[in-house]
């Protein structure tokens, strides 16, 4: 079993950069693959970008694809979302998940972090 733990996003400003991190516990994180999702209030939780457990495979949303990277480390236990050119519309709760096999949709991932706030202002 995995557990994933999200420290605290922040407040940034519009255009900056951001990474969020996403730390896991247990022998087998190396065998899930990882995925990033944000719910802004009032609408649905949406797929961001996703990992696969080697690192070799990567997704992202079109909203996103070209202004963030995701990426891991396994020795650290570690996945990482690297976010720039940051736009208001970004604000949302961010959730690292995990899931045997890499996946867009938000019901098949088995493990989730606890969500971390990112507010862009103006």
């Amino acid at each position: 079993q995995v557990q994933l733990i999200e420290p605290g996003g922040g407040l940034v400003q519009a255009g900056g950069p951001l990474r969020l991190s996403c730390a896991a516990s247990g022998r087998m994180f190396s065998s899930y693959a990882m995925g990033w999702f944000r719910q802004a209030p009032g609408k649905e939780r949406e797929f961001v970008a996703g990992i696969s457990w080697s690192g070799g495979s990567t997704y992202y949303a079109d909203s996103v694809k070209g202004r963030i990277t995701i990426s891991r480390d396994n020795a650290k236990k570690t996945g990482y979302l690297q976010m720039n050119s940051l736009k208001l519309k970004d604000t949302a709760v961010y959730y690292c998940a995990a899931v045997r096999t890499l996946s867009t949709v938000v019901y098949q991932y088995d493990y989730w972090g606890q969500g971390t706030q990112v507010t862009v202002s103006s």
